[in-house]
Formats: C-alpha cells, structure tokens, sequence
C-alpha cells in the first residue's frame, strides 16, 4: 500500500495531520496559536478589563457602564432608532417596546435624572420587581405587568432590560454590554387581594416616573410606594358585607325576583361572606371558602321551596352565584392567553376552575339534601325570565354599583363603571329582544364595555379593569349555572352538562369580548411618534408549525 507523501524534512502533509485552526501555507499569523484567547466572550483589545467587583455585590453597577455612554450589545445596520412618543401614554410605548427584538428598540431618553456614576442597577430592580408585584397581585394582565416594568427600568436609565411574569413569579435581567456581566433578580408573588384603590395609585406611580416633566428620585419612588402598601382600604368590613348582599338581591331581581326574593338573596350572600371570611380568619384556602360561600344562598332557596312558599325561589340561588362567580380571574387569564402568555394564563383559568368547582359542590350539596327532604325546584322557572326592562336596567346598574365597591374602587370610577355595565344590560337586552343566541350577545356588549373601558383608562392614564371588571357582572352566567347544577342533582346528567357548556361558553364570551374591543381601541388610537420606531408588532401565525 503506498504510504502518504512527504517532505524533504520529513513531516506529512496529509489533511489528517492538520489542525482545523492552522493558517494555510504561504500565511504567518500575527499571534502565535497558542497565544490566542480561546474565549468568545474575552475582552477585545483596546478595552481595558473590568476590575473585579466587591464581595457580595451582585447588584453593583458592572464596571463598563457609563451613564455619558454605554457601550452596545449590537447596532444594526440602519442604527439605533430614537423614541420620540413622549406624548403617548406609557402603556403604549411600552407594549410597543415588548413587542420588538431588543437589538432594534428605539434608544430611550432617561425620564429621570441620573448620576455621574450610572444608575443604581441594584435598587431599580428592586423598586421595578416592587411594582410589578403589586400590579400582578391586585389582578393586573401579564402584559401589562411587564409594560409597567419595563416603564420603570428605563426611565432609570437601564434600557436593555427584559422583564418576565408568570403567575407567582416576577423577574428581570439587564445586559449592561455584551461583555459586562448581566443582573438579573426575581420577587415571589405569595399574596393576591383586590383592591383597584391601590393598583391606580400604582399606576399612578410609573406614570410619575416615565413621565419627563416629573422629576421622582428613587428615595421618593420608594417613599410612594411604602404608602401605597401602607394605606388600608377605602371601605371598611360591614361596608363590603353589605354590598355583598345588595349585589346577591340585585341579580336576583335582574333574573325575575321580587321583593321577597330581594331580601333573601341579599341575607343568604350576607351569610356566606360572614362564613368565608371566618374560613379565611381560620387559614383555610380559598376552594373551602367557596364552598362555604354557596352554601347559605342554596339553603334558603331550597327552605322557600319546602316551604310552599309562592316566590321565585331558583332566583334566591341564582343571585348568590353571581355575587361568586369569578370573572374577574376569568377575563385576565383569558387576556393572557390571547397576548401570548400562556403559563400565566394557564394557571389563571386553573384558579378559575377550582373556584367553580368549589360553587358547584357547595351549591349541589345543599340542593341534594333539599331533595332528600321532599323539595321541589321547577327547573322551567329558571329559563322563564319575565322581560322587565326598566327595573332591570335598575338592578343592573345596583350590581355594577355594588361589584365596584366589592372590588374596592376609587371612589370617582365607581359611577363611570356602573354606566358602562348599564350600558352592557342595555346592548344585551336589546340584542336578546332581536332574537339573537346568547353567546353573541353577550361577547358583543361585552365588546362594549372593554372598549369603552379603554377609552376611559386612556383619558385618565390609569388601567383599565377599574373600568371594566365590575361592568360586566350583569352578563355573568349565573341561570345557566344554577340550571346545570340543580339537572345534575336530580340525576339528569345530560341536561346539566349542557347548561353548564352553555355557561362556559358565556363566560369565554364575556373574557373574549372585553380583551376585542380594548385591541379595537388601541387598533383605531394613533400614538403619538409610534412611526418612527417601529409598527406595533404582535406574533404572527405559525400555521401548526
């Protein structure tokens, strides 16, 4: 076999006795092989390498930045386009900056004034995941938690910085240059309550910051903030109680009640909520409360109808659902979904549906033990709802009323919100009368009310779900529920699964409606110098792939 060709002096010349890295023949390399960094991430020459930072640091400004000017992790062709929307509200230009790659991102001009030696990356993040935390724990969407983030970080001065929300878990990392080390810090959402008083005066917040004409040091910024968290609620205990009951007594005469059954509704919802509120005192979880919660509302139903007594007894019920039904977590996790954050959304309609498990099982309960002792519901009554238009634009405009208080609103937002939700009756009962199926009707004046909630929150630069949430209390599927409920306790299986679809489906309706006609608002709303950074982006259809 012949061998492989050598050189006078011997050595082969063979592809097999090459390195991969070995200059071609004729080429001297300027730097010895072996001399070269093997590193990608080595210092280019002409930097001088950063010193190594104090112990225990980490939060400690990387040794490249500088405030006059901070190196780029890239520059694209064209360079980097300048933001130019300061009279757009800070939703907008934020969202629009989510929706683009970071490399392209109009360059940001600090709203607040920053010092010699760069901002204090440390503290931002930690006043930003602050934030974030209470704009996610009072029921704020995904996107908007990560818009509000990413508000603050750079109104900060840190402008590559990419916030992430999932349901318990707030984070954000910031690359100061490709070579700088990046810092990231995450918070833990552990406690979640409504109160819409705190997440405007929230909102309120990062408008300040992101606002150029406002100067707010991050020592002020912390100080607001510690009031914000300080500050009790607006109404007290027995106020909330009693709204409670108002709101049970108002769905019930919105769904063919009178007086009788006003006044039972509202005492059942009145004991249930004494009952959650010990459960909650006691550190039970949440499902048990519910389940508590229903209890009262079904009983009294059930002891009107042993009773013989002539009333609308499936009302008493049904008005209890409604002051229990979550649509509020429903339509922020359906938002979720549809903006492209699935995990949150996923865990949100996974609240939802143990929520609705726990209303289910209260409610079936007593209504078995009811039928064990001889009572007989007409579940025809429920479906038959007598057309009263004016007392139940009425007692729609009450529920909205109450449901805001419930949801501890500002007072100067709980008269325009109880407007809208008049307004959502009045397109639903109009439709209806049209003879049009429910599903539409209901997604169309819930359309309605995201859009006009929008239009709201944008003349007043605040969020949008006090303005939207307890609007649509009166087209929550409380009948279709109760109708399932009360088919699956006299062992019509069929029936009630198919109520119970139906009242799914509203309920999909109501979310889908709101979060339409909020994109519709944003859609037709020009911001101000949006053209010269980018058109806003959204993800585009992957086809299955």
């Amino acid at each position: 076999m012949a061998e492989a060709e050598g050189t006078a002096d011997g050595k082969p010349v063979s592809d097999e006795a090459h390195s991969a890295f070995t200059p071609p023949p004729g080429m001297e390399p300027d730097v010895p092989v072996e001399d070269q960094p093997t590193s990608e991430f080595a210092v280019p020459d002409g930097m001088a390498a950063p010193p190594p930072g104090p112990e225990g640091s980490a939060f400690a400004a990387p040794a490249t930045y500088s405030a006059q000017h901070s190196p780029p992790a890239y520059t694209p062709g064209p360079g980097f386009p300048v933001s130019r929307m300061k009279d757009s509200p800070w939703q907008d230009r934020m969202r629009l900056m989510l929706r683009m790659p970071v490399d392209v991102r109009p360059v940001p001009e600090p709203a607040q004034k920053q010092p010699e030696s760069g901002p204090a990356v440390g503290r931002v993040l930690d006043l930003t995941l602050r934030i974030g935390e209470l704009l996610l724990a009072g029921g704020e969407g995904a996107e908007d938690v990560e818009a509000a983030m990413l508000a603050v970080a750079r109104s900060y001065g840190l402008d590559r910085c990419e916030p992430t929300v999932t349901f318990t878990m707030l984070s954000i990392t910031y690359h100061p240059s490709l070579v700088g080390n990046p810092v990231s810090a995450n918070r833990t959402v552990r406690r979640r309550g409504t109160d819409y008083t705190r997440l405007a005066a929230v909102f309120r917040l990062v408008d300040d910051i992101s606002a150029h004409e406002v100067e707010v040091s991050l020592e002020e910024a912390y100080r607001r903030l510690a009031e914000i968290r300080r500050n009790r609620h607006p109404y007290p205990t027995w106020v909330l109680t009693a709204a409670a009951g108002l709101l049970a007594g108002a769905a019930s005469v919105l769904v063919g009640g009178g007086v009788t059954v006003f006044f039972c509704a509202a005492l059942g919802a009145v004991l249930g909520d004494r009952l959650a509120w010990y459960c909650a005192g006691r550190g039970l979880p949440e499902f048990y409360q519910f389940v508590v919660a229903a209890m009262p509302p079904a009983a009294i139903g059930v002891a009107l109808k042993i009773a013989e007594i002539d009333v609308r007894a499936s009302a008493v019920i049904t008005g209890g659902l409604f002051a229990l039904l979550p649509g509020r977590a429903l339509v922020a996790g359906v938002q979720d979904g549809l903006t492209g954050f699935y995990i949150t959304a996923s865990a949100r309609l996974l609240e939802v549906m143990y929520l609705f498990i726990g209303i289910i099982v209260g409610v079936l309960v007593v209504l078995y033990v009811g039928l064990q002792f001889g009572a007989q519901p007409n579940p025809d009554e429920i479906l038959q709802i007598p057309s009263r238009p004016v007392l139940q634009i009425l007692a729609s405009m009450v529920l909205v009323f109450t449901f805001a208080i419930l949801l501890q609103q500002e007072r100067s937002t709980v008269w325009i919100v109880t407007l809208n939700g008049g307004v959502a009756w009045v397109t639903f009962g109009a439709l209806r009368a049209a003879e049009l199926p429910p599903v539409p009707s209901t997604a169309i004046a819930a359309g309605l009310v995201g859009l006009f909630g929008q239009l709201f929150s944008r003349y007043r630069f605040a969020s949008a779900l006090p303005y939207v949430t307890a609007a649509i209390g009166p087209l929550l599927p409380g009948s279709a529920t109760y109708y399932g409920l009360l088919s699956i306790a006299e062992n019509r299986l069929d029936a009630g699964l198919a109520s119970l679809v139906n009242a799914a489906a509203i309920a999909l309706a109501i979310a889908i409606g709101v979060n339409l006609g909020s994109e519709v608002s944003r859609l037709f709303m020009r911001i101000p110098g949006a053209q010269s950074a980018a058109k806003r982006r959204a993800a585009k259809r992957t086809r299955g792939f």
